[in-house]
This record gives structure tokens, sequence and C-alpha cells, in this order.
């Protein structure tokens, strides 16, 4: 049997298969932050289409963190339950769902429109990667922010979430703190490693004291940034070797602050043959290699046989899918029965492109599929 197929745990959580579905931004939440119809039929359809765990896409906990009019919040009680709708369309189709919690850091420039500057650990001059005003974090605003984490975890499980995921990959936050190049700081949230963690480690330990010693918590955790002068993969490693230490209980390995678009990011393009898929693969494999709890790979996946040998060789534990399920949420089960199917997705980023111009995601190379 594809070892895909098996049941795996992660912490307690028992999962039916080692299919993850990434956390994919919809653009389809309420603009008050509530959950929307169309976001409990997503999830629907990806439960029932065989994806074993869904991680539900970045959800902000602290108003300051908003990314977008278009996206979730957890930063107050009022939303527990409708988060319930989604955690129970997950669990009627036999799939676990955890929820991504987020703050956007510099990235947040929605907060503008409230009369707000987005805030960073520090503010870089002639950044050649990012444009924006932004302020600099004050300690006792890291303190609320770490805070609203905790607490939004605590909502999270009382919506019946199964786990947490702190998203600390792609330049937001906690990824903005990890990085030296965005992270510039002389106090104790900058400067070595163990100080640029701080901001991980204390996130992690709030969460905790909110949900318990038996609920999981994960990290998506980017090692590398997309330019010469950021994260090395170095220090990246021996971050990841950190927080499995602390207590995460899983790392999916991604990328840290964006360079180029699209080749110095997470969404990479003209995955057209197999030499170009699973392109974080050898990180995985490195940091497998030296922590002792499952990590998640993710970055390119579209062929079923590569994901087994990845997963058969101990390379990860689980592989996570984000575009291909964008326009074939039923593509788990599709395998199931035709592994040799080749998935639709062409890699073009047109439905990441929709969504930055405020459309709600979707397939936008086949669009009537």
């Amino acid at each position: 049997m594809n070892i895909l197929f098996q049941p795996a745990k992660i912490k307690n959580l028992q999962l039916k298969n080692r299919f993850v579905r990434s956390a994919t931004y919809d653009g389809s939440a309420k603009l008050s932050g509530h959950v929307s119809e169309r976001q409990i039929g997503l999830i629907s359809a990806l439960a029932e289409g065989g994806v074993s765990l869904i991680i539900h896409a970045i959800t902000y906990v602290h108003p300051s963190g908003q990314i977008s009019p278009y996206m979730n919040s957890l930063a107050n009680d009022e939303f527990i339950s409708g988060m319930k709708k989604l955690t129970k369309a997950a669990h009627e189709h036999g799939a676990k769902i955890a929820i991504q919690l987020f703050h956007g850091g510099r990235e947040a420039r929605y907060v503008k429109t409230k009369n707000q500057l987005p805030l960073a650990p520090s503010v870089i001059a002639d950044d050649p990667y990012y444009k924006g005003n932004y302020r600099q974090i004050t300690p006792t605003e890291i303190e609320g922010v770490i805070n609203a984490f905790g607490e939004g975890a605590g909502r999270a499980r009382q919506a019946g979430f199964d786990a947490v995921q702190l998203h600390g990959a792609h330049g937001y936050l906690p990824s903005q703190f990890l990085s030296p190049y965005t992270n510039r700081r002389q106090d104790e949230w900058g400067g070595n490693l163990e100080n640029r963690l701080r901001l991980h480690r204390e996130i992690y330990k709030a969460m905790r004291r909110n949900v318990g010693d038996d609920y999981p918590i994960f990290i998506k955790l980017g090692v590398e940034d997309g330019f010469a002068e950021g994260l090395e993969l170095r220090e990246g490693i021996q971050a990841a070797k950190m927080l499995a230490d602390l207590g995460f209980d899983a790392l999916e390995i991604s990328s840290g602050v964006r360079g180029e678009k699209y080749s110095g990011t997470e969404y990479k393009t003209k995955i057209n043959k197999l030499s170009k898929e699973a392109y974080f693969r050898p990180w995985s494999r490195e940091i497998k290699s030296q922590v002792d709890i499952p990590i998640i790979a993710v970055g390119g996946f579209r062929t079923l046989g590569i994901m087994e040998e990845i997963v058969r060789n101990k390379e990860a534990d689980f592989v996570a899918l984000s575009r291909p399920l964008i326009t074939e949420p039923a593509l788990i089960c599709q395998w199931g029965k035709d592994p040799n199917k080749k998935p639709r997705c062409i890699s073009c980023n047109k439905c990441l492109e929709a969504l930055h111009k405020g459309k709600p995601l979707h397939c936008v190379a086949f669009p009537n599929k």
C-alpha cells in the first residue's frame, strides 16, 4: 500500500493519511472577519475530497495584524461560533482541521485604512524587497501581540479545531523577527538567533498556557529568506531544532521573507517537469534528520511518486499541497483511484493574482471545471 494513504499521528492527533492542505488564503471571509458560507463549502469539499488534515488559512489574532479586509479573525470571542461551523464541516467528512494563526507585521497594509501604520521589528530604509510605510513595534506592543496569539489559540480549541499552527514564514511578523535583514533591533528581541527567536518562544508559551499540554501546536517555519542578504539556511536549521526542542509538535518547512517575484517566494511558477517539483525538499530532508517531531514538506508537489519517495525515505512525515487543491479539491481521492493522474494545476499563479485584486479564491486557468 502507498505509504501516503496510511494513517499517521501528530502528537495525539490521529490522521487517516499523509496529505495536508497547506494553509491557503481564500479571500472569502465576511468583511466583519466572520466565517462565510463559501468557506464552509470549501472546507467540506476538501474534506470530502480526501485531505486528512486541512489547515485553515491566515486568521488574525490582533487588529494590528490584519492584512486584508476579507480574512478571518479570532481576535475576540464573537468569532468562535462561526469557526465551529468550519470545524463541523471538516469533521462531518472525516477530516481533521487546524487553523493558522497570523500577524502580518509590516505586510499588514490594511490597517492603514484604520489610520494606523503596520508594525515591524525594525524599519529598513531603501529596502528593495518591500515598499510601504510602517513603524517599529514597541516592547509593550510585542507583549500585546503575544497575549493575542495565546488567547486566539484558546478560542481555536473552543471552536473545535484539532490543532493550531503559528504562521512563522513568508515574511510575516514572526518571520520578520527571525530574519537578521528585517530585525535589526538592539534590545532583547534582536541580535543573536536566540533573541530573534524570542517572539516565537513567547508565543508558543502563551498558546500552551491557553490550550493545555495535550493540544497540538504546529509552526510553519521559513528557514531561508528569498534573497542573499537575509536569513541563511544554516540559521534556519538551528531555529527549527530550537523550536522542536521547545515543544512545537510539528514543523511545516517553507521559506522566509520574500525576495524577487516569484522566484524568491514560496509560490514558484512553471513547475512543468519533475526536477522543478518539491523545491523545499532539501530543507525538509536536512531538518527531518535533526529533529524528533513530525515534518510537513511543502513546495510544488505535483507527482504522487515524488511525494511517496519523500515520506518513504523519511525526508518528511507528511506532504502538504495548496494550488493543486484549488482547482481539484478531490485530488487526493482521485490519486487513490489512479496514482498516475496528473493534476490540472499549471502553477500559473493567476489564482494568487486574482486574490490580490480582491477576488475570492478560484482557479483562473480552469474556471469551469
